[in-house]
This record gives structure tokens, sequence and C-alpha cells, in this order.
């Protein structure tokens, strides 16, 4: 199977794909009205009647092209690693020549970091490319002088500006501080008097830059006008709507629930672990491949101090190009998400750097691949040029010399075609541990949508757990609803009794379903779980009889049998049952007034009800079999109910009939049910799984029924 089929465990991917389909619908935010709640995706932020994300629209109006274009957003991906391998072998080719620049290409594109990066739907790998079409450009316009590239660079920095601000300025910074350079050096005082007579018009390079950052400042306005579209205010991005501390800088950072101190030492110490499992574990053939970097930009050094040694242009290229190795790490010290990649900084195998790698640094790729390619490149040059002296010297005759020749020749390509397969080799090993890891968790995923992916929606309303809280899409992000909340399935959270009967209440013509599972959901790609799709219903009826039966395993000397309200709070009604034997049948009943234990209390010919609220509400009955050692095992079941004027039970009940003329009740059917051994309540770790006969202890059944009385 594909590793990231149902995405990664990077719970954003949801967010850009719904925000994708939202501008493919020409929305710009959700509006689910009063069930915003039970809509929630993950990471937007709720305002009112909409909901809005907390990212820029810039990457998923990428992956809306090829939504829009072949209904696969998957070809956004492959369309923006060509791109990005294309623009890395037009600026080697510009920083040293096209051998480089091919080596490059292929030392961008090997890397374990862009093969992950690229595979997935995040915006480090879209951006970037908007970043190097900014820098290709700009060079181009640097060596012709071109006004049209100049312009292009203008946009693309303002697009990826658009898209993050912050990497985008750090990648920026170097290329606006040689047009700033270059733009006073051109204006002196002799063109300034030119200027002011009108003789001389703007030198190229003054104008190249002025519509570069024309272009670029316009931009930067249209993501203020976006801001202030968002969240109202021009200077407030949406990602600072929904965590005020979550951006750049020191002090106190904080998002959701997760808070630290973020100081200097830490961001040294942590940026220095990611830099060091970048350049071992993400960067091309590992160490050996940022061994490369570091001799390619030694050898460029070197050619900016011997000026007489390469093209004025190739040396400002790969310098400005070099600049970005700064700017870059110095940016990311200063943002406390290189901290959260790294669950355990010691240990580069933990967190998300060992899934998808330093992702902060991605555009540090860059020149490191160029530097890598530089270093490659002239090194084999001057390998095989000294093996060719060494031969040429030790022959003094022609013939002889010819030969050692072509054997010089002969064992530099051999001893090439030995460092590609190593560089190959390092390459396959290291990048094969996180795409492991990814393909654990999409076995996971894949185990878990196993009954989604077996049924067929046309009208379906499917309510999903909560494990992590009440966000949509995470952790389920491969199930998301259109924007408009009215495709062949809608998703809502599985929440409290009044919120579920809303949803409900708005899709009253829907087919309805839970999707549940047995076991706890936790990030462990080794932790599994039992998933189960049940078909629901909404009973009505003036009083309903309910009758739930249970198996009895063997060695159960009694049981005890208890029916509560949320209402009725500490207090409960039940009896106790001797020496069941085989099954276990408990008749109940649910009114308006409340619900009634047959057999239970004092008076057990006509006993009283336990009551239940003018709103919605959880009704639990439990039977515990207890064992003569004192181990129990408990049946757990929790219905949803309300009570209801009858005006209002247009639908049928159970058994065909509807209640008229009087109050009704309403339930939705089946209930909950859980299996607990030793404890009374142990949540989605008990889920009864009927068709599952592993997933429960020898003897174990628990069938459930209701229908309307007469």
């Amino acid at each position: 199977m594909t590793v990231f089929a149902y995405h990664s465990s990077n719970h954003d991917e949801a967010v850009y794909l719904q925000q994708a389909a939202m501008l493919l619908d020409g929305q710009l935010a959700l509006y689910p009205g009063d069930l915003a709640d039970a809509f929630h995706p993950w990471f937007f932020i709720e305002d009112g009647d909409r909901l809005y994300p907390k990212y820029s629209p810039v990457p998923a109006a990428m992956y809306a092209v090829a939504m829009a274009v072949v209904g696969e957003p998957r070809v956004t991906l492959a369309v923006v690693a060509a791109v990005n391998a294309f623009l890395v072998y037009r600026l080697g080719s510009m920083a040293a020549d096209r051998r480089v620049g091919l080596v490059a290409a292929v030392v961008f594109a090997a890397a374990p970091l862009s093969l992950v990066t690229t595979a997935v739907f995040l915006p480090y790998a879209p951006t970037a490319a908007l970043n190097l079409l900014f820098v290709v450009s700009y060079l181009y316009g640097v060596r012709d002088g071109s006004l049209r590239w100049a312009g292009v660079a203008g946009i693309a920095i303002g697009f990826a500006f658009f898209a993050r601000p912050y990497t985008a300025v750090s990648v920026a910074a170097p290329f606006v501080l040689h047009a700033l350079v270059t733009t006073l050096r051109a204006i002196d005082r002799d063109t300034l008097a030119a200027l002011r007579s009108r003789s001389e018009t703007l030198p190229n390079v003054v104008r190249r830059n002025l519509l570069t950052g024309t272009f670029g400042i316009l931009f930067v306005g249209v993501t203020l006008a976006y801001n202030a579209r968002m969240t109202g205010s021009p200077l407030v991005f949406p990602y600072e709507a929904f965590a005020p501390l979550d951006g750049p800088g020191f002090g106190r950072r904080r998002i959701l629930g997760h808070s630290i101190e973020y100081t200097p030492e830490l961001a040294v110490r942590a940026n220095g672990y990611v830099i060091e499992y970048f350049l071992t574990r993400w960067m091309t053939a590992g160490g050996i491949g940022s061994a490369a970097a570091l001799g390619g930009l030694a050898i460029a050094a070197r050619r900016w101090i011997d000026r007489a040694s390469d093209a004025g242009f190739r040396r400002t290229a790969s310098g400005l190009l070099a600049g970005t190795l700064v700017t870059i790490p110095l940016a990311n010290l200063a943002f406390w998400g290189n901290y959260n990649v790294l669950a355990t900084m010691s240990d580069p195998t933990d967190g998300l750097i060992s899934q998808f790698g330093p992702i902060y640094y991605f555009d540090a790729l860059v020149p490191l691949s160029v530097f890598a390619a530089l270093g490659a490149v002239v090194g084999w040059r001057r390998l095989s040029g000294r093996l060719a002296n060494l031969a040429a010297a030790r022959w003094s005759d022609r013939r002889g010399s010819d030969r050692a020749g072509q054997a010089a020749r002969v064992l530099a390509v051999g001893l090439l075609v030995l460092g590609v397969v190593l560089a190959g080799t390092v390459t396959a090993s290291i990048a094969s541990a996180p795409l492991e890891r990814n393909a654990a968790h999409a076995d996971k995923y894949e185990a878990a949508y196993e009954p989604i992916e077996a049924a067929e929606f046309e009208n379906d309303l499917v309510f999903v757990p909560t494990p992590y809280g009440e966000w949509q899409n995470h952790p389920f992000q491969y199930l998301r609803n259109d924007p408009g909340f009215d495709g062949p399935v809608v998703y809502a959270l599985d929440r409290d009794p009044v919120a579920d009967f809303a949803v409900i209440d708005a899709y009253p013509d829907r087919e309805y379903r839970r999707f549940t599972y047995q076991g706890e959901w936790t990030p462990d790609p080794d932790r599994h779980v039992i998933p189960k799709l049940e078909s629901l219903d909404v009973r009505r009826g003036g009083s309903l009889a309910a009758t739930t039966t249970v198996g009895v395993p063997d060695r159960v000397s009694r049981a005890r049998v208890r029916l509560s309200s949320e209402t009725a709070g500490s207090e409960y009604v039940g009896y106790a049952v001797s020496d069941p034997e085989g099954s276990l049948t408990v008749d109940w009943r649910l009114t308006p007034e409340g619900v009634v234990l047959s057999g239970a209390g004092p008076n057990a010919s006509d006993p009283d009800p336990i009551p239940i609220g003018e709103d919605a509400e959880t009704v639990v009955l439990t039977v515990t079999l207890v064992q003569p050692d004192g181990g129990t095992l408990t049946y757990r079941q929790e219905a949803t109910v309300r009570p209801a004027a009858a005006a209002t039970a247009e639908g049928g009940t159970a058994d065909g009939d509807a209640a008229s003329g009087e109050d009704a009740v309403e339930v939705i059917w089946p209930p909950k049910r859980s299996v607990c051994p030793l404890v009374r309540e142990c949540g989605t770790e008990g889920t009864y799984i009927p068709d599952e006969p592993d997933a429960h202890l020898d003897g174990v059944a628990f069938e459930t029924t209701v229908t309307a009385d007469e």
C-alpha cells in the first residue's frame, strides 16, 4: 500500500485539504451555524457562526488546482517535487555550471527530507518552490538585467510571504540586502543630479530592484488584507488568533495545552540537535553528503577570495546562496517549533522529526544540495585530473602514455560509480527508517478505516470518536466533510447527548451511523484498535420497552443489575441475581418521566422510575457478573435519551407506530455497549465488537432490543 494512503500522523494535512476544498467552493471559511462544535476541524478558529483555518490559503490553493483539473491533489505533490528539482538544477547551473546543477538536482530530490516532505500535504515543499522561483528569478535578473525576471521574483516572494511569512523573510534576507547595497551603489550624486534634470533614467539595477520590491510589497498588502478579512485586524495573522503565543520569539510559548519557557539557551540546544539530525540523517548520503557540502562551500569561499578565478556573477550567486545558510538557522533559533519536533532531544528516532525530518529547515536543503554537488563535481574533476597526471608522469612514450591515460580515466569512472553506489546505499539506508515509521502509521490507519472503506455512503451521518479532544480530523483526518456539510456522508463529533440530538435534528432525513473502536487510540503506531461502524436509529414512542441480554461465562456466582440517569445523579435502582447460568436477561422501560427497571426496588411489580431531565441525557444500565474469588465482568450500555412532545414525534417507532396524543420519549439505538473486566467503566477499551470473537472473553455476548409499548 501507499505509505501515505490515509495521510500521515501529522494532522495538519487535513487542514490544507479541507481548505483546498473550501477554495474550490469559493469559501475562505466554513459556516456550520449552531453546529460549529460538532464540525470543528483541527486547527480551525471558531468565530461566531464561522470556522476558518489558522494557515494561509496559498499551499491549499496549489492543491486545489490539481483537485479542480484532475480530481487528485497528489498531482500537485508530484508537480512541486519536479519544479523544485528543476529550479535547483537552474540554481546550481548559475552558481557553478550545468554539471553541478544536474548533480544538485539529484542530491536535492534524493534527500530523505525531500522524499518525505514532498509526499505529504504540508506547506514546506510548495513554499520552497515559491522561494526557489524567487531566488532563480532574482539571479536571472542580476545576470541578464531583465526587468521581466525581476517582476517574477517579486511575485514569487510575495506569494511565498503570503504562504509562510517567516520562512520567506529568512530566505529572502540575503537577497534583500544585496538589492539594497546594489541600489545604493548605483545611485550616486551625479545620478541624482541627472535624475532631477531628467536627462537620465533610473539605472537598470535600481529599476529591477524597485520592480521586485513593488510586487513583493503588493503581496504583503494582500496578506494583510487577508488577515483583516479573517481576524479583523491586518496585523493579526490567523495562526496568532488561534494561539497568540505560538509565533516566533522567546519567553513563554504556548499552543493549546502545551507551553514552555523558550529561552535562547534552549533554542540553541534544540536547533543544535535538529541541525545535527539534518546533516546526518536527512541529507542525501547523510554525513557523506554533508561533508561534500562543506567541501563545496570551501571551494566557493576560495573563489570569492580569488576574484580572478571565476566569473563575478557566479561569485554573487554562490555567495547569496551561502547567505541563506546563515539566515535560515538564525530565523529558526527564534521559533520554538524546532523544539516541538523533538520528542526527546537526544533521540532522533522519536517525535515528529523521526517521521518528517527537520521540516522547518527544508529550505536549507537547497544550498546544501548545490554546495554538495559543487564539492562532488570539483572533487571528481580534481581526482580524475590527478590520476591522469600521475599516469602521464609514469609513462614517457606516447603509446604508454595513452594507455595509462585511458586506464586513469577508467579508474576515475570506476571510483565515480563506486561513490555513487556508496551514496545511494547510505541514502537508501537512512531513508528507509522514516518511511518504515510512516508505513507503520499507515497500517494502523488502514486497519481503523476498514469498516469505513467497506461502507457505501449515499445520504449518511456518521458520528466519530474524539480521542484527542473535540476536533474533527484529529486524528481521523481521512474523514473530512464537504465545505457545505451536505456531501453523501457528513461526519459529526460524537459528543454529549444534547449535542448529538442537535446534529440529528439538523439532518432528519439521513441514515445514522456510529464509528467507534475497541482499544485506546494513541500516537503509538503499534497499538491498533478494532473498529466498528454500526447503524443507528432514533426510536420514539410514548413508552419504550427495552430488553438487554448478556452472556454469562463459566464460574459466575452472582450478578448485580443497576440502572441510573444523569438527572438522578448518584442514585440508582437495581437488584441482584444468584447463580446466573448461560445468559441473563434484563427488562427495562423508557418513559417521558424516567426509566424503569423491572423487578427493582421494594415494589418490584410496579417499580418507581429513575427520573430524566427535560433535555437529552445518558441512561446507564450495567450488569456486573461476580466470580467466587471477587473477579468481575461488567456489561455497560449507555443510552442517549430525551423526552419529546408528541407533536414533534413525526417519525416511526421501533415497531412502526408513532406516539400521539401524549408525551413521548426518544432514544438513539443501539446504545453504546462495552464489556469491562474488573471495573464498572472502561471507555473504548471495552467497546463491544459483536463480529470479532477474539475481541472478548469466551462466553461474552451482548444483545439489546427496544420496542414501543402497545
